[in-house]
C-alpha cells in the first residue's frame, strides 16, 4: 500500500484523460483524506479532481443552491458523516430523545440525497458508520434503546435499506477497514482532538483506495475473470504425482485453506466472476479432481474455459482471453509459482497478477485485501454469465475445426431479437452502459433511474438487442438509444454491444434494425458520433464500414431511404 506522503506527491502530477470531478463533504475535518483521494485516484491513473468543503459544512453546502458543491458541478459527491461526531450529538440530546435518533439521522440524510438529486445529475459516495461502543451499558447495550450502540446499529441497518432504493447511492464501508486494522490504527484520540479527523494518516490511503476502487467501477474499470492455477493454489499438491487420493482438499490441514478458497471461488462465479484454468498439466489429469474428488467444491461446470497443457502461461491465457472477448486489464492471475506470475506479467503488462503469500492458509485472506472485484451492480443476469462463456468457449472451438468464416457462422444457427426497453430489463440495460468499454462508441454511463427515465420519455427511441445459436442464450447483449434530433432525424446516443458476440454479424444485424426502426417511425436521416476513450479503439471506424457518411471528425450520418442491408447470418 501507498503511504500518504507518497499520495501527496502524486496530487502534484498531471494525469492525462478525462477530467473526473469530486466533492467531499463531512461532518470532520477531511482535507488530508481529499489529498489521498485525490493521489490514490491519480496512482490509478484518474485524472480526479477533487473539491473539498469547509470543516462540518454538509447543511451549508447542500441547503444552498446557490453554495461552491453546486456551482462546482461534481460528478461525484462523497458524504462523510463520522460517528464520532454523530456521539456528541448524540449526547447533547435529552434522554427521551436519544430513542429516536436513528430515525431522525436516516431522515436526515435521506433529505441530503433529495438535495443533491434535485440540484445535480451526480453520484453519492456515502460512507458507512463504524461501530463505537461508549461502555455505557457495558454489554446490555444492545437491550437499551437510548444507548449509543443500538441507535448506531439501528442507523447502519436503516442506511443499508434505503440505498437499496436509490441507484446513484453507492456505500463505502469504512467498517471493512476497522474490522481489519483495529480500533487503534483507523482512529487516534490525540489527532481528533488536535485536527477534528477521525481518522489517521496511516489509515487514509486505505480509504482512498475504497473510494478509487468504486469510481473505477462506475467507469466501466472493473476485473470480470479470474485465471487459476491448479496444483498447490487450488488443491494442496501435485495432482499428475500425488494421484487423486493424496491431493490436499477437504476440511482437514492445510486442505481447509484451500477448501474456503474454492469456496469463495465459487462464490465469485455466482456474483458473475468468470472462473477460468490455465495449467502446465496433462488435461485429463487436471480435470480429475473436478469429476471425481468428492471434496471439491468446484467443478467443471463452474470454469468458463479450461486450458491444461505444457505450452508457456502467457500464450495460454492470450488463448483464454482471446476465445471470451474480454480486455485483458480485466483479468486476474492467480499461481502459486513465483516464476510463473513474473513470466505472465513481463510477457503481459495489463493484466493483475497479485503475489500470494507462500502459506495457502493467507491465500484467501490476500486475495479479498486486494479487493479485485469491487462492483457497483448486480442483477440475475450475473448468475448466467459462466454458462454464457463457457459455450463461447465451445464456440471457439468449434471455429477452429472450418476452412471459412462464412461456413462457421451460418453452421451457429443464429437468431436475434430487436424490442424496445421494458422494465423487466432495467437493471441490465444500466448495467451494460456501465460495465461496456470496448464496444462502446459513446461510453455514457446511465443508472437504472436514468433508463427508466429514457424509456418512458417522447424523446428518445429505444432499443434492446438478444442472440442466440445453437450452444445456447447469449441474452440481452446490445443497447441502443436513439434520441430524436427533430422530425426527421434521430441521434445515436448510445450504441453498445457485450464482446463476447463480436466478429459474429451482430453489429450488421443491429444497424438493419435499427434503420428498419427508424423507417417504420418517419426519420429519414440518423447521426452517429464516436467518442474516443482509452479502451474503445476497436470501433472507431465502426460506422463508416456499416455505410455512414464521415460528416466531420468522428460525427457520421446515414440516409434511411439509401441504406442498403448490411450482410448477416443471423435471422
Amino acid at each position: 500500500m501507498y503511504t500518504f506522503q507518497e499520495l501527496k506527491k502524486e496530487c502534484k502530477k498531471e494525469t492525462a484523460g478525462q477530467e473526473i470531478k469530486l466533492a467531499l463533504l463531512g461532518n470532520n475535518a477531511t482535507q488530508m483524506l481529499a489529498t489521498a483521494i485525490k493521489g490514490y485516484a491519480k496512482k490509478e491513473g484518474l485524472n480526479l479532481l477533487v473539491y473539498d468543503a469547509d470543516y462540518n459544512q454538509i447543511d451549508a453546502q447542500l441547503i444552498d443552491v446557490n453554495s461552491e458543491v453546486y456551482d462546482y458541478k461534481p460528478d461525484y459527491i462523497v458524504l462523510y458523516i463520522a460517528t464520532e461526531k454523530l456521539y456528541e450529538e448524540f449526547l447533547d440530546m435529552s434522554i427521551e430523545s436519544r430513542r429516536d435518533f436513528a430515525d431522525l439521522y436516516i431522515k436526515k440524510i435521506k433529505n441530503y440525497w433529495h438535495m443533491i438529486n434535485q440540484n445535480l445529475n451526480c453520484k453519492v459516495l456515502q460512507f458507512g458508520f463504524v461501530e463505537v461502543d461508549d461502555r455505557a451499558f457495558g454489554n446490555y447495550s444492545g437491550k437499551v434503546s437510548v444507548s449509543f450502540l443500538h441507535q448506531m446499529r439501528k442507523l447502519s441497518y436503516y442506511l443499508q435499506e434505503e440505498q437499496l432504493k436509490m441507484d446513484n447511492v453507492y456505500p463505502v464501508e469504512l467498517s471493512y477497514l476497522q474490522n481489519q486494522f483495529g480500533r487503534n490504527f483507523t482512529f487516534s484520540n490525540e489527532v481528533y482532538y488536535t485536527a477534528k479527523m477521525t481518522l489517521t494518516i496511516a489509515i487514509l490511503p486505505y480509504v482512498a483506495k475504497q473510494v478509487t476502487d468504486i469510481i473505477k467501477a462506475i467507469q466501466g474499470k472493473i476485473k470480470k475473470c479470474i485465471v487459476l492455477d491448479l496444483d498447490n493454489t487450488l488443491w494442496g499438491g501435485v495432482i499428475g504425482d500425488d494421484g487423486l487420493a493424496n491431493i490436499e482438499i477437504g476440511e482437514l490441514g492445510r486442505g481447509h485453506a484451500f477448501t474456503n478458497f474454492q469456496r469463495w471461488l465459487k462464490q465469485m462465479k455466482e456474483r458473475g466472476i468468470l472462473l477460468t484454468v490455465c495449467s502446465k498439466n496433462d488435461e485429463n489429469n487436471a480435470k480429475e479432481p473436478f469429476e471425481k474428488h468428492s471434496e471439491m467444491v468446484l467443478r467443471l461446470d463452474d470454469i468458463s474455459a479450461f486450458v491444461a497443457n505444457w505450452n508457456d502461461k502467457a500464450s495460454n491465457i492470450k488463448f483464454i482471453q482471446e476465445s471470451l472477448n474480454l480486455g485483458m486489464d480485466s483479468f486476474v492471475f492467480v499461481d502459486d509459482n513465483a516464476f510463473e506470475r513474473n513470466l505472465v506479467k513481463s510477457a503481459i503488462k495489463e493484466i493483475s497478477v497479485p503475489e500470494i503469500p507462500e502459506d495457502p492458509a493467507n491465500y484467501l485472506t490476500y486475495i479479498q485485501e486486494q479487493n479485485y472485484f469491487e462492483t457497483v451492480s448486480y442483477s440475475d443476469e450475473d448468475i448466467k454469465r459462466t454458462n454464457q462463456y463457457k459455450q463461447e468457449f465451445e464456440r471457439k472451438e468449434l471455429q477452429i475445426q472450418f476452412g471459412s468464416i462464412d461456413d462457421y457462422l451460418k453452421e451457429l444457427e443464429m437468431t436475434g431479437e430487436a424490442k424496445s426497453f421494458d422494465e423487466f430489463h432495467y437493471s441490465r440495460i444500466a448495467q451494460l452502459t456501465q460495465r461496456s468499454n470496448q464496444f462502446n462508441l459513446r461510453t455514457i454511463r446511465y443508472t437504472e433511474s436514468d433508463i427508466k427515465r429514457i424509456a418512458t420519455s417522447d424523446e428518445y427511441i429505444t432499443l434492446y438487442y438478444t442472440l442466440k445459436d445453437k450452444f445456447g442464450d447469449h441474452g440481452l447483449i446490445s443497447v441502443v438509444i436513439l434520441k430524436k434530433e427533430d422530425e426527421k432525424t434521430l441521434f445515436i446516443d448510445t450504441w453498445l454491444m457485450s464482446c463476447r458476440v463480436l466478429k459474429r454479424g451482430m453489429e450488421e444485424y443491429i444497424i438493419n434494425k435499427l434503420i428498419e426502426t427508424a423507417k417504420k417511425s418517419g426519420y429519414e436521416n440518423i447521426l452517429g458520433e464516436y467518442i474516443p476513450t482509452q479502451k474503445n479503439g476497436m470501433v472507431k471506424d465502426i460506422y463508416e464500414k456499416m455505410g455512414f457518411e464521415k460528416i466531420s471528425d468522428n460525427k457520421y450520418k446515414v440516409s434511411c431511404s439509401n441504406y442498403k442491408l448490411q450482410k448477416t447470418y443471423i435471422n
